[in-house]
Order: structure tokens, then sequence, then C-alpha cells
């Protein structure tokens, strides 16, 4: 069984059928040509998140039957993604959908039409170009990370032949100026807060310092100002896709499946011919767009107002996931833990998170509207945390902690501050915080080292609490006002928040020794 049978003129698709494989209901080739004639979507990052949710969202509505046009995906920094997993597949791939339940769900997915190099050394280069001057193109979207839209002085300067992903986007941009100053939605459907507002920065940084060296007309930044012809909605995009995972290739190769080779590029990206994801995920686009937009809310996209977008981000990220995985990540890593699903079968880090989320938090959430929150942490709690088929850790997820804190925490005490709420209320909440600072030492809670995951600013904070001895009495505590205090880390000095003395305590409660990690957080989640 490879995946290129399926475009043969004997495939025999009882045989994958059989095997519980869900197959395309379109005709491949047709929706290959229309796409090609009249190209409606072009997306900017061929890695796995792409293949497991945009492209299996449009697969969805193909299938449907209301729509017949697929979608192309243009590689901008790794094309050996492009050589190794698309060409050798005719860009198709294979969605593995692992559920928490413990079963698996099977689907190919051909909705990717084309796969091409976006870089002028290449010829696919011209066929960007031209797709770009069709007017029946409606959007273009990313999934690049946001470090895909960085720029730099140097690359600005290269003129209309730059390097990083947004100069080459705002170079097919000018192609599309130069042919009639077409409508186009610009839409980022990566995971960080104002998407759009950041895609907007990178290609007006560079339309604008093109039109500065007198390479572009004025005109053309005009072009890009004018939202009634160009636009950078927002988004909000959640959805778990690690890197493909031994037991699913093992699953795979007893179905007869023999696309199942890992592949690693030179710039050390991990793909396969298939996907293995989570089966939860969601995706909240501002309905913002100019020249019509694929019907990707037949599979499942919700489409709304920039405020909605906004709310459901802040829910997110300060509520109802992001500060529960950081809670885990600290917790995790003192406790021996090298999986996040195994760690949240543990009765205390269950109970940690559910109260961070449901009892502390959840009094300064603003409900979105369009998902709940309280659904929105049980589903993240009892559905995609213990999914054993997810290989997250909390080392990964502790990666940048001093980056994260401020949003995921200090958002939340600002509002109580703001709201006048009592923030005798905040117990877990400072103990996150409180763990913090043991964290930083690196000994576990059996005095074990361990390696705290890369962070920025992890020497300078470790120095900071350098003083502190695990399991040393009577201890001077008093270098941790000046961890406290800072506000780059925390969002706000925790002692005029009112809560430093509090944290001090707890944290003089967490260096008792060996297994005062385990004892406090017990104390403070369960028996409180």
């Amino acid at each position: 069984m490879k995946l290129k049978d399926i475009l043969s003129s004997n495939f025999n698709a009882a045989e994958w059928e059989k095997k519980g494989y869900e197959l395309p209901k379109f005709d491949i080739a047709a929706v290959r040509k229309k796409t090609h004639d009249e190209p409606t979507w072009v997306h900017f990052g061929g890695g796995n998140i792409f293949r497991a949710f945009p492209a299996a969202i449009l697969q969805d509505v193909l299938n449907s039957g209301r729509y017949d046009r697929g979608v192309i995906v243009a590689e901008t920094f790794d094309y050996e993604v492009i050589d190794k997993a698309y060409k050798p597949y005719d860009n198709l791939s294979l969605l593995v959908s692992l559920q928490s339940a413990g079963t698996v769900e099977k689907k190919v997915i051909a909705s990717v039409t084309e796969a091409l190099k976006a870089d002028p050394q290449f010829d696919d280069w011209k066929r960007l170009e031209e797709i770009f001057r069709n007017p029946s193109l409606q959007m273009i979207s990313f999934t690049i990370t946001e470090k895909g839209y960085s720029y730099n002085d140097a690359d600005l300067a290269r003129g209309l032949k730059p390097v990083f992903a947004l100069g080459k986007v705002c170079a097919l941009l000018y192609e599309r100026f130069k042919t009639g100053q077409l409508p186009l939605t610009i839409q980022s459907m990566d995971n960080c807060s104002h998407n759009g507002d950041k895609v907007k920065a990178g290609v007006f940084a560079y339309a604008e310092r093109w039109a500065k060296d007198g390479l572009v007309p004025q005109e053309f930044v005009d072009y890009l100002k004018d939202e009634k012809k160009i636009t950078f909605p927002w988004s909000m995009i959640d959805k778990i896709t690690p890197r493909p995972h031994e037991k699913v290739k093992e699953l795979l190769a007893k179905d007869g499946f023999e696309d199942n080779d890992y592949i690693e590029t030179g710039r050390h990206t991990f793909t396969a011919p298939f996907v293995n994801s989570e089966e939860t995920q969601y995706l909240v686009i501002e309905n913002n767009y100019t020249n019509g937009r694929p019907p990707l809310d037949l599979g499942g996209v919700i489409y709304t107002t920039r405020e909605t977008v906004d709310k459901v981000e802040t829910m997110k990220v300060t509520t109802c996931l992001n500060p529960l995985h950081t809670a885990m990540a600290v917790y995790g890593c003192m406790l021996g833990y090298d999986l996040i699903s195994a760690e949240i079968g543990d009765l205390d880090i269950r109970e940690f998170v559910q109260k961070i989320g449901y009892i502390e938090a959840m009094p300064v959430v603003t409900d979105p509207g369009i998902l709940n929150p309280y659904e929105f942490i049980g589903a993240f709690i009892n559905k995609r945390l213990p999914n054993p088929f997810m290989p997250d850790t909390p080392q990964r997820i502790a990666t940048d902690t001093s980056q994260k804190l401020a949003i995921r925490f200090g958002e939340t005490i600002k509002k109580y501050i703001a709201r006048g709420l009592d923030k005798d209320n905040l117990v877990l909440i400072p103990l996150v915080l409180a763990g913090y600072a043991r964290y930083l030492k690196g000994i576990d809670d059996n005095g074990k080292p361990f390696s705290p995951s890369p962070d920025p600013l992890l020497e300078e904070l470790q120095a900071i609490v350098a003083p502190l001895e695990i399991g040393k009495a009577d201890q001077d505590y008093s270098c941790l006002k000046k961890l406290y205090s800072r506000k780059d880390v925390f969002g706000l000095d925790l002692y005029e928040a009112g809560l430093g003395d509090r944290i001090e305590g707890m944290v003089k409660e967490l260096f008792a020794g060996n297994g005062a990690v385990r004892k406090t957080l017990h104390k403070y989640a369960v028996a409180r």
C-alpha cells in the first residue's frame, strides 16, 4: 500500500477501506486541474501542522461536494520538505488522528494540488508569480511560526531579491499590484497573538523600504494599506501536531502501508509521508476578506469578528490552556515526569491544574461566546492531556518559561487588581510562580540534578537564586525580592501586587528538602 497507488487506474480502494483508511471522495484530477487554472488559496509553510489541520479541513470541504478548489503549498525556508515529503508522494499524505480513547483514524489527504519552492532561484518562482497575477486568488496563508515573520535591515536592503519569508511574499504581492492592484487577503494561521498584525508589519517594512529606495512606486505601499484591497485578519489556532511517532510508524507497517519512513532534512525538519496529530482542534478567524474566501467553515473553521478572535486568544493564553501547560511543565520537571500524558494521571497535578483553571483564573475570563471556557478546559484536561499517543513533554513546554509567565499568569493577577477581586483567592497561581524559583535550581524532588529547558534569561535568573540551598534551614531568602519584582518576567512587581510575601513563604516550603515539592503541592492543591 503506497500513497501514489491512489492515483493509479487499477487502485484497489476496497483494500484500503477494509483496513480503516478514509479515502478522498472527490475527483482528484478534476480538482487539481481547476485549482491550477483558477487558484484561490496559496499556503506558505509545508510542515506537519499544515497537512494535519488546514489541508485536512479543506479535504473535508472537498469531500462535501460543495467546493472544487484545492490548496497550493509553498515552502519559504526548508526546500527539502518539498523534495522529500511532497514530490515523491505526488502531494498526497496520510493524516493519523490519535484519539484519547485509544482509537485511530486514518485519512488520505489529497487537497494539496501543487507544492512549490518559494524562492527566485527555482523555476517554481515563475509559477508563483503566475498564481499571484491570477484574479481568482483569494487568500494566502501562513504556518511558518512566529520566527518566520522576522526581518532585518540586511534583508530589507536586498531589494526585490530578499531571503526572508515576508520579503518573498512582498515581492509576489508586487506582481499582483502590477497586474491591476487586485484584491487579496493575507491570513496568518500561526500560533501567536494578533498574528495578522505581525504579518502586516513585515510586509509593510519591505514595501516601505523598497519605495524609499525607489524600487517600487509609493502606490504599491498605498495598495497594501488599502483595506478594501488587502487585509490581514487575526486568527487563533490550536492543535498539537508532534513529530512522526514510532507507535504510528509501527501501526501503519502492520497495515501494509509502505510510505512510513521518517524524513529529516538538512535543516533538521522532522516529517514523514504521514502526520500524526491529536483529535481536538480549533481555528477561529476574523472574517475580513476582500476577494471572497474558500468555504473553510464547512470544515469546522469559525469565522467571526476581530474582537471575538481576541477574546478566544486571551481565553486560551491567559486561562484555559497555556497557563495550565506551564504549571505542569514546571512541576513535571521537578517531579521527574517526561510525558505530559503520564503527568496528568498524577492526582496532585490534576487537582493543581483544574483549580488554576476552574477556580482561580475563571473569574477574570471574558466568555468569547463561540467557545465555552469551561468546556475548553474540560476538553484540554480530560481529552487532550491524557492522550497516550501525544508524546509531549514537560521539558519541551518549559522552554522559554521566563518569556511566558507575564502573559500566562501576570495578566490574570492584573485583572484581579483592576477589578478589585480578593487576591486571597489566589493560591495556586502563586504556587506556580514559587515553583519557578525552585525549578531554576535544576534539582528535582529527589535531589537529582536536571537541566532546565533553554531560556534566554536562564543563566541570569539562576544567578539570582544561586544563594539558596535545598534543605538548608534558616537561610536568607532576601534574594527572592530581586526575582519576584521583575516586571519583565512576571508582568508586574509581585510585591507591589501584594503577593510577594505569600510566594516567598511557598518558596521556603519548596526548598525544605527532598520530597518538599510533592508535600507542598499536595498541601495546596489537594488538601486545601
